[in-house]
């Protein structure tokens, strides 16, 4: 056994452990980040690919959605106009170009449905039924600046408009997840404005991703200031008066309290459903150590698991036992 060395004691040696431990969390979390580079890095010219392929083979009912839209414009999947506290909100996360980007783009997005629905039935209960999601990475960091220097690629909208497709099929809300690269949340959440007047459709940013002047996504952790995404709620509660529509969840995903600046002066806008979503991986006990550390006490509150990081993943009765329980649950 090795000696202890002069004036330790138990908190040294647990500060040691902790030390250990973060230091192979950091060297985990570095792995997972080059290999999702690594499949960002191919995707330019993959969704091209991927969206031409969806165009010919025809989306299956665009004409009927189209149809059938204002009826649903004021009206939540299954009916009401909020969000929170009413339902719990299970999700997929991912894309469609790399199995390495989650698990929603793995499959035919409609099998896809089936399987999220069977994840998501077990975190129902008639005073709070679930209402599930399909989280798309609507724009993607990528480890090159392309054309604009920006390093982030943006969905085809045939892809897009593919997965909203399938989550109205499955009676889903479509959550547009933001990796900004250089770019900023609000310039990025604007050019998906299209989707966004759409009854179902909500949002999500990963600051993770956000890079500022001569960073690149994957060497450097990003975050965001609290004014970028109050900016970014406001100009969304715009669009839900002007629209008349329902509720929108707006979450924004983080691991370290850094990577959301001066959280206090976030603000609430009226129809918007801020969710600040905890998004570490590792054994159970870190992540519920991150999950009281990191859990907002003003705004709703999310919890991520992860199917192939995870060490023991955590049962949905498990998560249910969490306090305070997560509003927004997702799988990646």
């Amino acid at each position: 056994m090795p000696a202890t060395p002069p004036n330790s004691g138990p908190d040294d040696e647990v500060d040691a452990a902790d030390r250990r431990t973060r230091r192979r969390d950091a060297q985990r979390d570095q792995l997972v980040r080059r290999r999702r580079l690594t499949a960002a890095g191919v995707i330019a010219g993959l969704a091209l690919v991927f969206a031409v392929a969806v165009a010919k083979s025809g989306d299956g009912g665009e004409g009927a959605e189209q149809a059938s839209a204002q009826e649903r414009r004021s009206q939540l999947p299954g009916g009401g106009r909020s969000v929170f506290p009413e339902h719990r909100v299970v999700a997929f996360y991912g894309a469609p170009q790399d199995d390495e980007l989650g698990v929603l783009g793995i499959g035919d997005p409609r099998k896809v449905a089936d399987k999220l629905d069977a994840q998501a039935k077990p975190y129902g209960t008639r005073q709070r039924p679930v209402l599930p999601a399909m989280e798309l990475i609507a724009t993607i960091a990528a480890n090159a600046p392309g054309s604009d220097g920006m390093y982030r690629t943006r969905q085809h909208s045939t892809i897009i408009r593919q997965y909203l497709m399938a989550a109205r099929h499955a009676n889903a809300i479509l959550l547009l997840d933001i990796q900004p690269g250089r770019a900023d949340f609000l310039s990025e959440t604007k050019a998906l404005k299209r989707w966004l007047k759409e009854p179902d459709v909500g949002l999500a940013l990963d600051p993770e991703w956000r890079m500022a002047e001569g960073e690149i996504p994957g060497q450097t952790i990003g975050s965001v200031r609290a004014e970028e995404v109050n900016a970014v709620s406001a100009w969304l509660s715009g669009l839900v008066r002007e629209n008349d529509l329902p509720e929108k969840v707006l979450a924004v995903h983080r691991f370290t309290e850094e990577m959301v600046e001066q959280q206090e002066a976030l603000e609430s806008h009226p129809g918007i459903a801020l969710t600040l979503n905890v998004d570490g991986f590792g054994t159970r006990e870190a992540k519920l150590s991150k999950y009281r550390d990191l859990v907002p006490k003003r705004f709703n509150a999310g919890f991520k698991l992860f199917y192939k990081e995870d060490e023991g993943l955590m049962e949905p009765d498990a998560v249910l036992k969490i306090r305070p329980q997560p509003d927004l649950v997702i799988y990646e």
